[in-house]
């Protein structure tokens, strides 16, 4: 498959890569002497990336960066990051690539090199207990509210609905905090709420009120690569031309997103 996807992306993107080797050796020539592209990405996030039954890390967004490995011909190495360290990472070198679920922000853009067209998109919801009857965000007022370090809609969830942010380094701490009863709701992406929603243990959980901040994500490169950037802009377009983002969608069980489907027509 992957070899198919290969052949796939250098043809519909044909006119961005064909001076691959050429222009963009004299970036990637560490890569390629190490013989192995570090890419950071999310290990509690299913299904965008998330640790397997063998403690290997699987998703969508290891996927879309083995595919970049392949381009580049060299080995992959996971390494795993969370919101409040994936930019800094990037920054210290630590990661040649971040695929982490990152919301693009003006301010993110100042740190690191958010490469256009964006990939991927979600929007902000809340995970709780059925029981509780949450209709509206304004119920959250008041409330203790799991939240992750680092996530942009803390703040807003907590200045304009009034609710009491508790905020944890990763999922897993977050997730037990709600299932302890000591957050009445987790503030997180629709799109991971949706998955763990579908899980036969979160059967009395729902994503209860409706998506607000829809957003796009934005993977990155350190600042000032710009022909590593530009190489990377070529690929994502193949992945939205090629459909390889709608077919990881269904792979990974996420039904097929409207971002995802406009970028495959467009």
């Amino acid at each position: 498959m992957q070899l198919n996807f290969v052949k796939k992306i250098a043809l519909t993107a044909a006119l961005a890569l064909s001076t691959a080797t050429a222009v963009y050796a004299d970036v990637i020539d560490d890569i390629k002497e190490r013989g192995t592209i570090r890419v950071g990405v999310k290990a509690d996030y299913k299904p965008y990336g998330f640790r397997d039954t063998d403690g290997s890390i699987v998703g969508i967004e290891p996927e879309l960066a083995k595919d970049v490995a392949d381009m580049l011909g060299v080995d992959i190495e996971y390494v795993p990051v969370v919101s409040s360290n994936r930019m800094q990472f990037l920054e210290q070198g630590k990661v040649d690539l971040m695929i982490a679920t990152m919301t693009d922000k003006p301010d993110r853009r100042k740190v690191v090199s958010i490469v256009d067209p964006n990939y991927y998109s979600s929007g902000t919801n809340i995970l709780a207990l059925k029981s509780l009857g949450l209709k509206e965000w304004t119920d959250l007022k008041g409330k203790p509210v799991c939240g992750i370090q680092g996530a942009f809609y803390n703040k807003a969830t907590s200045q304009n609905y009034g609710a009491k942010i508790v905020a944890f380094k990763g999922t897993a701490e977050a997730y037990a905090a709600l299932k302890a009863g000591n957050c009445a709701a987790f503030v997180y992406d629709d799109s991971a709420i949706v998955a763990k929603t579908k899980d036969p243990e979160w059967a009395g959980y729902e994503m209860p009120l409706a998506t607000i901040d829809d957003a796009p994500w934005g993977l990155a490169v350190q600042l000032g690569e710009d022909k590593f950037h530009a190489m990377m802009s070529g690929i994502i377009i193949a992945w939205h031309k090629s459909g390889r983002i709608l077919d990881l969608e269904t792979k990974w069980g996420v039904t097929n997103t409207p971002f995802a489907k406009t970028m495959n027509e467009n």
